[in-house]
């Protein structure tokens, strides 16, 4: 079993819960109702504050109805594996802050509010991994600055994340915690490499969560959990406790599934920190507050321009682009300006602009040298004690070779960040143009174990410019797609204004359906559904979390009369649609097994629009269909 601290808390946090920091290697059992249960299901920041200033709920109630849902979904269920530490404090946490509350003192908007935070980010009552087995021990002595911010605000740390083996890539796998599961297709990654806050705060695990972006690693979760994700100007928050990738590259900041709840968690976090000399840029470029400048109207007169080179050629493309142009024909419909734009030798500028195998080896081996009790030193050594996750291996061993930072590769490659950036700006500024649009990944979501292309990250990594993703639609099967909209620089106020005028407008959010809400504090219990057809009968068992349908199917047909298929059809109104899976094959009399429905298909089962066609010798075009009417 792998060492996991979930399970330190999602049964009770009595005398028997482990101390703080410490990982424990049993598995969780489904803990029951909490006495104070409430809904938290896609609730937002606001509407949580609300309940707890009307007495419907305390903090610690959200606290134990956030682990409820932990319970019932992360290693059970659809096993999103989302979550590798809960806080063991978390409820003493949230009974302080329901104390200060009682007493009339609210520190503001997050009060009392659960959030996760990425395993990459020091906190100083649980160790801080990086996703990695040889680091599971690590245990800081201190916040990482973005979490001390949280908790000065009134925000309670609920638990920690998985990620991509130490923020490496961006389909989140690692050796300490294996896969993370996409909650819109179990089959697909969630992104990275904070795909374990953009899955858990896609399946309401907490009110909102923290992750890093080096390259992708807010914006690309965000876009496959149908949410929202800012890279900010680089120097916009701090970096201070957070294990570094890139020192040049790496940014720290929340992912949500509201505008509005992301401008919360901004206005908590970010800011100038001595410990982070780059921070003190953004001193007199942060507005009093990212949430006060938040419009329904935002994107009337607005000049969007949209970056061809960045919305791929290739036919696997062509869905996302569709997407795209569908998306913003809204936003022109909301008064904005939308025109095609070029940034000249953009592609040759970003080619090679990143410093990430320059930097990681020594960033890394900085940070572990503040950590006495880290039980490896460096990238090498872990390389060589075999505790990374065969998938990174090559890109370790290719990062591990540098012997010195200060190379003309990396010296050619801040010429051309450098560069970059004033070719944008310089168009920015030319062509009057607001923002740039392009998609944050050219393709859906890649199927587990396959490596995710098209990703659009370089641009604002390469020249620090901020950068938002937003909900744009979802594909045919389902899956989210995400909008990245790139500004000049220090204009997080004006990407949050377009993105809530889009989000207001567009109303994209969709729950995934793999984690709806509790009933009474449990997973919702299968569906079931018995259908007759002529001779033939079929029992129908459905998983709401997993998409599963178990079938059993029998027939008493004349043995004149053989089977020629049972099968289960889609609904094109009043004439049958086309065969979506045999649950009988030809001569066949019984059979049972297991269907997983994806997308059209999963919410054609529950919508009440699949049908049992029976076909045999004597009726080859088939009984009149059976409605699967689920119950």
């Amino acid at each position: 079993m792998r060492a996991r601290a979930l399970v330190i808390a999602l049964i009770s946090f009595a005398a028997a819960a482990p101390l703080a920091g410490q990982r424990t290697t049993s598995r969780p059992q489904p803990t029951p109702a909490p006495v104070e249960f409430f809904d938290v299901h896609e609730q937002a920041i606001l509407d949580l504050q609300s309940a707890m200033e009307a007495g419907r709920v305390t903090s610690r109630g959200l606290v134990d109805s956030y682990l409820a849902r932990i319970a019932a979904y992360d290693q059970a269920g659809p096993r999103l594996n989302a979550v590798v530490l809960i806080n063991p404090r978390a409820r003493e946490e949230a009974e302080a802050r329901d104390a200060e509350r009682a007493g009339g003192k609210v520190r503001g908007p997050l009060h009392g509010i659960p959030v996760l935070v990425k395993d990459n980010y020091d906190t100083s009552d649980m160790p801080t991994s990086g996703g990695a087995l040889g680091l599971a021990s690590l245990q800081p002595a201190a916040d990482a600055f973005q979490v001390k911010k949280l908790r000065d605000a009134g925000a309670v740390i609920l638990g920690k994340t998985t990620m991509h083996e130490l923020a490496a890539g961006i389909t989140n796998i690692s050796s300490l915690t294996a896969q993370t599961r996409n909650p819109y297709d179990l089959s697909r990654v969630p992104g990275g490499s904070s795909g374990g806050t953009g899955a858990a705060i896609g399946a309401s695990f907490a009110a909102a969560g923290m992750g890093s972006d080096t390259c992708g690693s807010i914006r690309i979760p965000a876009a496959n959990q149908n949410m929202v994700g800012l890279r900010g100007t680089n120097g916009l928050s701090s970096r201070a406790g957070v294990m570094p990738l890139s020192s040049t590259q790496d940014i720290a900041g929340p992912l949500a599934r509201s505008v509005t709840d992301l401008a919360i968690m901004l206005d908590a976090t970010v800011g100038a920190d001595p410990a982070d000399p780059i921070t003190s840029e953004s001193n007199g470029r942060i507005p009093k507050s990212y949430r006060d400048g938040l419009s329904a109207g935002g994107l009337k007169g607005a000049r969007i321009g949209v970056l061809r080179t960045l919305w791929g050629t290739a036919p696997e493309d062509d869905e996302v682009a569709g997407i795209m142009r569908k998306a913003l024909d809204g936003f022109k419909a909301q008064g904005a300006e939308v025109v095609d734009v070029a940034v000249p030798g953009l592609d040759d500028l970003l080619r090679d602009s990143s410093v990430i195998g320059d930097e990681f080896k020594f960033d890394l081996m900085a940070y572990l040298a503040k950590h006495p009790n880290a039980p490896v030193k460096s990238l090498g050594e872990i390389i060589d004690r075999g505790l990374h996750h065969a998938e990174l291996d090559a890109t370790f061993r290719l990062r591990n070779q540098p012997e010195k930072r200060e190379t003309e590769r990396y010296r050619q490659a801040m010429i051309k960040r450098r560069a970059a950036r004033a070719a944008v700006l310089a168009t920015l500024d030319e062509l009057r143009i607001d923002a740039l649009a392009y998609p944050t990944l050219r393709r859906k979501p890649a199927l587990i174990g396959e490596a995710q292309a098209g990703t659009n990250c370089q641009l604002s990594a390469t020249t620090g410019l901020p950068a938002i993703s937003m909900p744009a639609g979802f594909s045919g099967d389902g899956l989210p797609i995400g909008l990245e909209l790139l500004g000049g620089a220090w204009e997080e106020a004006k990407l949050l204004k377009y993105a809530y005028a889009w989000e207001q407008a567009s109303k994209l959010r969709q729950a995934p359906f793999s984690t709806p809400p509790l009933v009474k504090g449990a997973a919702p219990a299968p569906v079931t559904a018995g259908v007759a057809i002529g001779a033939a009968t079929v029992t129908f068992s459905y998983d709401r979390t997993t998409g599963a349908l178990r079938f059993d199917a029998t027939t008493k047909t004349a043995p004149t009369d053989r089977v020629l298929g049972l099968t289960l059809q889609r609904s094109d109104g009043d004439k049958p649609g086309p065969i979506i899976a045999h649950l009988l094959q030809p001569n066949q009399i019984s059979s049972s097994g297991t269907l997983t429905l994806r997308g059209r298909n999963r919410e054609d089962l529950v919508g009440g629009r699949l049908f049992l066609h029976l076909y045999t010798k004597q009726t080859p075009l088939g009984f009149p269909r059976a409605n699967v009417a689920l119950r």
